[in-house]
């Protein structure tokens, strides 16, 4: 197992755990909020289970259907499992509160869900320091807003988030089901399914914003494409870097155009030996930056003003 796939790992395991016990705890005290909070772990694991297929199908070689390969699939289910913590988990934990609230009874002895909760703590705790330790390893000296803004690995934040938002759904369920028992208001419970879903939402809201970015093609930071700029102006035979086009495939895979205006001096076989300089500088110091593309242009000087002109 691959570093980086042992968040996913801890958490699948955990959850698993989790959602067993909160199920029977809900059942024994008939607590809307404990059983949403089982739905809860049943979507994460379905989440994990999602997340580790998506990192099978990326990895998987090109061909003549996908000849940049199958990167994207990682992005494509990365925001499907944002989508299914929203009308999963967010969806159905609402519906449940809203269904206890029009009907609600008295719940069993809270014991059993202190119980219950304690231990899912701990589970969610233990896979929670997984997910962080990845995250913290993966955003280096960044804030965490910015890292994942900038993250092209959605694992890094996907598994530890939904760790976070099960860690504050159980303080949740645990405030509410104290405030149940000891003002006897059943509703309470219901309010706390209810909470628990909105919450949820929101972060699936921004899981799905920040998947749905990468899915739809993010490039390199500015700061890199400054940085290949000036290493490309660096060749002789290179006059300036008109554009420069990049996208992710993967975390590991960019494809990158550079438009380079050339020596107007230079024969075509200078060009190309130039273009296979450029294209072996830029690979050496951006490994991922797997397909590097130069397309030439002359330069052409008019009234003063220079004119590009592709070749």
């Amino acid at each position: 197992m691959s570093s980086k796939n042992t968040s996913v790992y801890a958490a699948l395991g955990a959850n698993l755990l989790i959602a067993i016990t909160k199920f029977v705890a809900g059942g024994i005290t008939r607590s809307s909020a404990m059983i949403s909070e089982g739905i809860h772990s049943t979507v994460d694991c379905t989440n994990q289970l999602l997340l580790l297929y998506g990192l099978k199908q990326s990895k998987r070689p090109a061909d003549k259907n996908k000849p940049f390969g199958y990167g994207k699939e990682l992005y494509f289910w990365s925001f499907m499992v944002s989508i299914l913590i929203f009308g999963l988990g967010g969806g159905l934990s609402i519906y449940h509160g809203i269904h206890f609230l029009q009907d609600p009874h008295e719940l069993g002895n809270p014991m059993v869900n202190y119980v219950v909760l304690g231990l899912s703590a701990i589970f969610e705790l233990i896979s929670c320091w997984f997910a962080l330790k990845e995250f913290n390893a993966a955003r280096g000296t960044q804030s965490w807003w910015t890292a994942i803004k900038t993250s092209k690995n959605p694992i890094t934040f996907l598994v530890l988030f939904e760790d976070l938002a099960a860690l504050a759904g159980l303080m949740i369920v645990l405030v509410f089901t104290a405030l149940t028992h000891w003002l006897n208001m059943p509703v309470l419970d219901g309010v706390a399914s209810i909470l628990v879903g909105l919450l949820l939402g929101g972060v699936a809201w921004l899981l799905g914003t920040e998947s749905r970015s990468l899915l739809m093609g993010e490039g390199i930071a500015p700061e890199t494409q400054r940085e290949i700029c000036a290493l490309t102006e660096r060749d002789p035979a290179v006059v300036k870097v008109i554009n420069i086009l990049s996208t992710y495939q993967s975390p590991e895979s960019v494809i990158l155009m550079l438009v380079v205006a050339f020596d107007n001096g230079l024969s075509t076989v200078q060009i190309t030996n130039a273009i296979e300089r450029i294209r072996t500088a830029i690979k050496k110091a951006y490994p991922y930056a797997e397909f590097v593309v130069v397309q030439p242009q002359t330069l052409v000087k008019a009234n003063s003003n220079p004119v590009y002109n592709y070749l």
